[in-house]
């Protein structure tokens, strides 16, 4: 029996490249768009997806709390806040472990992208709001748009001239130890939305082959380089 629900699969633009077999990909995102005022372009860290709630921090799995040598300063920082959360659930993206991209600028290890209160995902508002309470930096924002004054063509343009550059922090590919583009970037609805309703307000591109680790990366893992603030 899971504590909670995990975090919703986010769908790929059909236009993403770095899609794999598992990945699912909305084909009708323009539809989805057109009864959305106000979307955030938001940079796509390249770490793991942790939760934080009154429970723990949790990883892929919500059944119990995760135990990664990796959260272990995060949990540090859970047990400080735990009492102050309420329903609220914390999703960040953790950089404390390097993956396929090391971060060159990184002033801390953990950064909030959505925060789910019962069967609601809170607005970005109440996001940078709940993340500035707990002192909690929230991800790079690389565009707001009014979708109002877009054309499908010159969205997707504008995604791939965004995609196009590099991490916000800095980024260089951890297999050729070359400076790489940011892995993507995640798209949502500005404003609240149902849980249920996920698909139709979160989008996502992924450049082609981001992936470097493999299946001893766990064994192997190494410590990111942070100037912490």
């Amino acid at each position: 029996m899971t504590i909670s629900r995990k975090y919703n699969r986010t769908y790929h633009y059909p236009f993403s490249p770095g899609t794999s077999s598992d990945d699912r990909i909305n084909k009708n995102y323009w539809e989805d768009l057109s009864r959305i005022s106000k979307v955030i372009h938001t940079e796509k860290l390249d770490g793991e997806n942790n939760c934080i709630s009154r429970h723990g921090v949790f990883a892929r799995s919500h059944t119990t709390p995760t135990q990664s040598p990796w959260t272990a300063q995060l949990r540090l920082r859970w047990a400080s806040m735990k009492h102050d959360l309420g329903d609220l659930e914390i999703f960040g993206e953790n950089l404390y472990a390097i993956h396929s991209i090391e971060y060159q600028r990184l002033e801390d290890t953990f950064f909030v992208f959505a925060i789910r209160e019962n069967n609601q995902w809170l607005s970005w508002e109440e996001v940078c709001f709940y993340a500035g309470v707990l002192d909690l930096p929230t991800v790079p924002v690389l565009a707001r748009v009014s979708l109002n004054n877009y054309t499908q063509q010159l969205y997707e343009q504008e995604i791939l001239t965004l995609t196009a550059q590099p991490s916000q922090f800095g980024s260089v590919d951890t297999l050729t130890q070359l400076l790489c583009t940011c892995e993507g970037i995640v798209t949502r609805n500005i404003e609240a939305f149902e849980v249920d309703n996920f698909q139709h307000h979160v989008f996502k591109y992924v450049r082609k082959g981001h992936v470097k680790t493999d299946e001893h990366w766990t064994k192997n893992w190494k410590k990111a380089n942070v100037n912490y603030r």
